[in-house]
Order: structure tokens, then C-alpha cells, then sequence
């Protein structure tokens, strides 16, 4: 019984981690003052002072990070940059 149990939650457990995969947050940073596009879902403390999402597309968290008043507008240097082209 104690097996069936113990596999039950692996199971349940690796299930969670590949849901997330894929998915998008939008992360509001103090420390930096912009909102950057994570793809872990975020915990909030320290200079993490909020997370949205997750979205199923990066450009789906590009769109919403637009209409987040908080989040400064983004330069063509910071897409360059987020992107990690030059």
C-alpha cells in the first residue's frame, strides 16, 4: 500500500513540473525597474514584487506586459536583448 501511495505521488509530482512547461509569466523587478518575461512561474519576494500569468505564448506575455501599468514601456534595445539577438 505504501508504494501504491509513494508512486501515486511521483506521479502527481512530475505532472505538475511538465505542466508548467511552455508557459510564460510577466515579473515586475524593483531592483532592475522593468518587467521582464520569465518561463519559470515566479515566486514573489525581494525585488519580485508581482507576477503575472502564466500565458500560453511568449508573445502573449509580450501583449500583456503592454497593458500592465506598472511596466515601463520596452525600448528595441530591451527586445534585442529579452530576444538575444544583437
Amino acid at each position: 500500500m505504501k508504494r501504491l501511495m509513494v508512486a501515486a505521488v511521483l506521479l502527481l509530482g512530475s505532472g505538475t513540473v511538465s505542466f508548467a512547461d511552455g508557459l510564460f509569466w510577466v515579473v515586475g523587478n524593483r531592483a532592475t525597474g522593468k518587467c521582464n518575461i520569465v518561463t519559470s512561474n515566479p515566486v514573489i519576494a525581494g525585488d519580485i514584487f508581482f507576477g503575472d500569468g502564466p500565458y500560453k505564448s511568449r508573445a502573449d506575455a509580450k501583449l500583456a506586459r503592454s497593458t500592465i501599468r506598472v511596466c515601463p514601456a520596452v525600448t528595441p534595445e530591451d527586445e534585442k536583448e529579452e530576444d538575444g539577438t544583437n
